[in-house]
Order: C-alpha cells, then structure tokens, then sequence
C-alpha cells in the first residue's frame, strides 16, 4: 500500500460533521461558499474506484489528520 498523510493545524471538526464527512452535500462553509462536493468525490475515487481507504483524525479547535491508504499496482 502506499500511504498518504495530509495534515494541518485549523480549527478541526466537530463530532457531528464526523459522522457526515464523505456524505454529499455537506460543506462547512457559508452560503454560496462551497458545494459539498470535494470529500464525496474524493471518497468515490479512492476507495470505490482504486479500492483504497481514506480516515481521519480530528481536535476541534486543534487539528485534522487525513490517511490516504492505496493498493500498489
């Protein structure tokens, strides 16, 4: 597997939006200000269409952590 690792130190997520993360439509943003698009779509290409994983580790207030596993050819 190869292994990616994306991190930062923002204002991280709450546990409501945990649960809702890779659903469509969900954005964090203002009105107008983002379509819910980017992690649903990154869902769909690494785990339904590379069958890879992808996690997250998040602190409200602190960070968040994504884990990009894919399988090597």
């Amino acid at each position: 597997m190869a292994v990616v690792e994306i991190a930062d130190n923002g204002q991280g997520m709450s546990e409501k939006v945990h649960s809702k993360i890779f659903k469509q439509g969900l954005t964090t943003k203002g009105v107008g200000k983002g379509t819910g698009l980017g992690l649903a779509i990154t869902w769909q290409i690494i785990v339904e269409k590379h069958g890879g994983t992808i996690t997250f580790e998040s602190e409200l207030e602190k960070r968040t952590e994504f884990i990009i596993s894919l399988p090597l050819i």
